[in-house]
């Protein structure tokens, strides 16, 4: 049970920090738009907060919903061991399948940010919304992939106990 509540407790964690990301990429975004009112950090404003929305949306959910997640999996531990191979492996290998579709967006994404900051010499709208894209993709490519990460130790423990 020790390796459920760690794994939940981690993916709390990092909800909060997709959450705390989020709004920090909000502020930066509202700064540019409201204070700095040039092309540049106009784009840089657009992707940041496109991407914060999510973060927000996607931290928030699963901030909340990792304490039931935990009580769920101790339900299943103690009363129902089958559910642990009927639900929560199937519902875990599919979270494993979508990190691999998630980081093909992302690093296109990134790609994308990264060739417009490249591709463009001014310091124009296109150049600054490449920049925040790249900031963006590249950010939650790495907390993908801590998330990733501890979704595998995850899996693993959870088809040990078959």
């Amino acid at each position: 049970m020790e390796t459920i509540t760690k794994y939940f407790n981690a993916e709390k964690y990092e909800g909060v920090l997709f959450v705390l990301t989020g709004v920090l990429a909000i502020a930066i975004a509202t700064y540019s738009l409201t204070k700095i009112k040039v092309p540049f950090y106009n784009g840089l404003a657009y992707p940041l907060i496109a991407v914060a929305i999510i973060q927000i949306v996607v931290g928030s959910a699963v901030y909340f919903r990792s304490p039931q997640d935990i009580k769920r999996m101790d339900n299943f531990i103690k009363t129902d061991k089958a559910a642990v191979k009927t639900i929560e492996i199937p519902r875990m290998q599919l979270v494993m399948r979508n990190f691999v579709l998630y980081r093909w967006i992302e690093l296109a994404l990134l790609l994308a940010g990264l060739s417009l900051v490249i591709g463009i010499q001014t310091m124009n709208l296109w150049k600054g919304i490449g920049c925040g894209l790249s900031v963006q993709a590249g950010l939650m490519l790495l907390l993908d992939f801590f998330a990733e990460s501890r979704g595998k130790v995850y899996l693993n423990y959870l088809q040990s106990l078959q």
